[in-house]
């Protein structure tokens, strides 16, 4: 009898450890089952393509009046816009007031081109009170300060240089100097059509002390030392409106 309880027992505590054994187990391959399932390869997004430089035209030209021609330059925005130019900058000379620079966005330099040769252009430049042929170029935009800046007096310098990438490195050094002469950068662009021919455009703080900084010997060698050719031509202006 007494065996018959001990093997009865045994047989019991066997059971229960082959049944708990079982769910251990099974628990255990459905954990690892879950792991699996949800583990996820994430692929990395393919590297994002650089926006192409922003392209400017730049149109200097004098006008008879000012007052007159403004309003007829601004009742002509849809006729750019269908070639794919928006209003960036409307400035006048700052020695000369009738001396007018306007600097618009290009979406596409053929159309840009085409537009400024138009017949219906030349004529309502004429009817505007435009006098003389205009200057006309267009930059690609190697730099642009889009920081809003309170100062509305500019200059515009153009030049040739023997080598940009050489010249930038010259310039870029002399950072310094200009924001102690208060000349501070505002766009750096290259001729299209000839990348030897710099467009720079500075914000001037103390238009006497710029001059001044301008016609220095200091800065007559460092531009020469940059491989800067020939005098640069220097375009003091003010901003009268600028667009978004």
């Amino acid at each position: 009898m007494k065996q018959f309880k001990f093997l009865s027992s045994a047989i019991v505590m066997l059971m229960l450890f082959s049944c708990n054994s079982g769910g251990n187990k099974s628990t255990t391959t459905s954990t690892d089952s879950t792991m699996k399932d949800s583990t996820t390869i994430v692929t990395p997004p393919p590297p994002s393509t650089p926006a192409p430089p922003a392209i400017t035209m730049l149109i200097k030209h004098k006008v008879a009046n000012f007052a007159k021609w403004f309003p007829g330059y601004e009742a002509h925005d849809s006729a750019r816009a269908a070639s794919g130019l928006h209003n960036f900058v409307v400035a006048r000379g700052l020695k000369d007031s009738n001396m007018v620079m306007v600097a618009l966005h290009v979406d596409d330099t053929a159309k840009a081109k085409q537009f400024a040769m138009s017949p219906g252009l030349m004529e309502a430049m004429k009817k505007a009170g435009v006098i003389g042929k205009p200057t006309v170029y267009y930059t690609i935009n190697r730099f642009h300060d889009s920081t809003t800046d309170a100062s509305t007096e500019r200059a515009i310098v153009n030049f040739k240089v023997k080598d940009y990438d050489f010249f930038k490195g010259v310039f870029d050094g002399d950072k310094q100097d200009r924001m102690n002469a208060g000349i501070t950068d505002r766009a750096i662009g290259q001729y299209i059509g000839d990348p030897h021919m710099v467009s720079l455009v500075f914000a001037i703080a103390d238009m006497k002390k710029a001059e001044d900084f301008m016609h220095t010997k200091q800065l007559k060698h460092r531009m020469d030392s940059a491989g800067i050719v020939g005098p640069p031509d220097i375009f003091f202006y003010h901003v009268v409106k600028q667009y978004q």
